[in-house]
């Protein structure tokens, strides 16, 4: 695909701030076509070093919180200013995804870019521990590495250059996700998919020079990548009416 509006923050100094494969270009799939309103009020959960929340707030315009619990939020602070987005515009929080600081019902929609497959797993986390912050009828965006089909009976030798399995159970296939997301009681599903990003996000995210991305080097440059992928989930909270029908 074309990334029309992540191409202006390739620059080696922007790039320097990921954490992973390309999250910008993650982001830009995700939401193509994305069903949030207008200035809505956003979680980007697990914002890390804040490049994909002042995406959100450049290109889409909404208010956002920046909620991650191992970024500074002084210095992503920093970083807004000096990205020219003010304090109305764009939030950093320290937050723990388990627990989340703000009041119910807060937000219009959350977005989550590699980051959701550490806490999510929990089958009770979306009704027990996001869903509640989101308003009625309000929208979820997420995108996460994953496999193309699960193989953590018999792990690929690729993988276990740069992964342990510890890590690599944080992976799964886009089966596993939409069964883990099907359990909610109160979210619609709207989508599960594989995404088109993996080879160029993955590309991005290896021309880098901090210890992760020399590590990672080792299984994608050994063929570990025809094993993985970057799955879209989109869920919608149910409104009450959904909940508990009016006969």
């Amino acid at each position: 695909m074309k990334y029309f509006k992540s191409e202006k923050y390739n620059t080696p100094e922007l790039q320097a701030k990921i954490m992973g494969p390309n999250p910008v270009k993650l982001e830009e799939e995700l939401l193509i076509d994305h069903s949030i309103p207008e200035g809505s009020v956003v979680c980007d959960l697990g914002s890390g070093q804040g490049l994909t929340s002042v995406f959100l707030a450049k290109e889409y315009g909404f208010t956002v919180y920046a909620a991650d619990l191992w970024s500074d939020p002084e210095e992503n602070r920093k970083f807004f200013d000096a990205m020219g987005l003010s304090e109305e515009q764009i939030i950093p929080v320290k937050a723990d995804a388990e627990n989340l600081p703000f009041e119910k019902c807060f937000f219009d929609a959350v977005v989550s870019v590699d980051s959701y497959n550490y806490f999510g797993r929990d089958e009770r986390y979306l009704d027990e521990k996001l869903l509640p912050f989101v308003k009625s009828g309000g929208y979820i965006y997420i995108a996460i590495p994953g496999m193309k089909k699960d193989c953590h009976d018999h792990l690929p030798q690729e993988l276990l250059l740069s992964w342990t399995p510890e890590q690599l159970a944080y992976m799964h296939d886009t089966e596993y996700w939409t069964e883990m997301v099907n359990k909610s009681r109160n979210a619609e599903v709207i989508s599960v998919k594989e995404m088109e990003s993996n080879e160029e996000v993955w590309a991005d995210w290896l021309k880098q020079d901090n210890e992760y991305a020399v590590g990672d080097r080792k299984s994608m440059e050994a063929g570990g990548g025809k094993y993985l992928n970057f799955i879209a989930i989109v869920l919608r909270k149910k409104c009450t009416t959904d909940l508990f029908p009016v006969f």
